[in-house]
This record gives C-alpha cells, structure tokens and sequence, in this order.
C-alpha cells in the first residue's frame, strides 16, 4: 500500500493488509469464508479462532484452566491471533511512514514468541510469530534486522499474509 495511494489487489491466496484493518475483517473479504463472533468458517465449516489483546487470555487460556502468571510474569497483547488446528498464530501488523520506536521493537520477537511458547506449550498448542510490515521497511536499512527475525524463527511478509502460512 502506497501512503494516499491505492490498496493492492485482493486474491484468494493471501490475507492483504492495510493500516488500521484487522484480521477478521480481512478474512471476511475471502470467498467462501465468514467470521462469526471469534469463529471463522470456510464454506460453513469451522476452520478457526480469533483472538485479540486480552481475548487471548480470556477465551482461550482461561477456558483451558491456564493461569499465566504460573508461566509468564507478564501478559503480552497480540495486536491478532488466529488459532488454526493446534498452532496459534501471533500476528503483529507494523506500519510506518517515518523512522521511530517500531525500529527497536521488531528485534523483540524472539523474546514474545519464546513467552508465548512457555505460555502455551502446557496446552500443546505451538507458536508463530508473524510480522506484517508495510513497505516502509523494505529499505535498505532493515536488511539486518530483518534477517535477524528470521534467524531467531519468526517470520515477516509485506502487506500480505499467503493463505497457505497460517493453514486456511
């Protein structure tokens, strides 16, 4: 997305972003899919669980008898989750149009996805952690600490999640 510009194209095989939308939202622009409440069913079928900020804590963790101060000292907030099967993804949407803290605050995910991890790991649900980044962050100046999210075993896209990432 161009800041004043036009929102690139949507297609059924990615979850395109762009600033101040959410996950449910974008999902409802797929065919075939439909959120209900936190629920997301593809072709009436349920397929997945949303969660954000404290919903995260409320409706899943709670509901699972997990209490996160035995695991963690300090809830975390996750701007979107969507629980696919029994692998949670964490998506945290970073948009910019000029340099500030956002910088510091991607070289944070090894530290939230190993939190998250602890977190869930009683209730054998595994942990992506997802950043989508508008293209502010495809300069130059990014490389190291874009390559430093991949190595620590997180992920980044662009403005778009492809489908196939977080299994819908």
């Amino acid at each position: 997305m161009i800041k004043g510009g036009k929102g690139g194209h949507l297609t059924q095989t990615g979850l395109r972003f762009e600033e101040r939308i959410n996950l449910a939202t974008v999902i409802e622009k797929l065919d075939g899919y439909e959120v209900r409440g936190d629920n997301v069913f593809k072709d009436g079928a349920k397929v997945a669980e949303l969660f954000t900020k404290n919903k995260l804590y409320k409706n899943l963790l709670e509901g699972k008898g997990v209490k996160y101060s035995d695991f963690i000292s300090k809830r975390l907030l996750p701007d979107e989750a969507i629980l696919v099967g029994n692998r949670l993804f964490i998506i945290e949407m970073k948009f910019r149009y000029v340099a500030g803290s956002v910088d510091e605050k991607l070289q944070t995910c090894d530290f939230k996805r190993k939190q998250y991890i602890k977190l869930l790991t009683p209730v054998n649900i595994d942990v992506e952690y997802i950043y989508v980044l508008n293209d502010w962050f495809q300069k130059p100046e990014y490389n190291d600490v874009l390559d430093y999210v991949k190595q620590v075993g997180c992920h980044y896209y662009f403005n778009e999640i492809p489908l196939n990432v977080i299994g819908l």
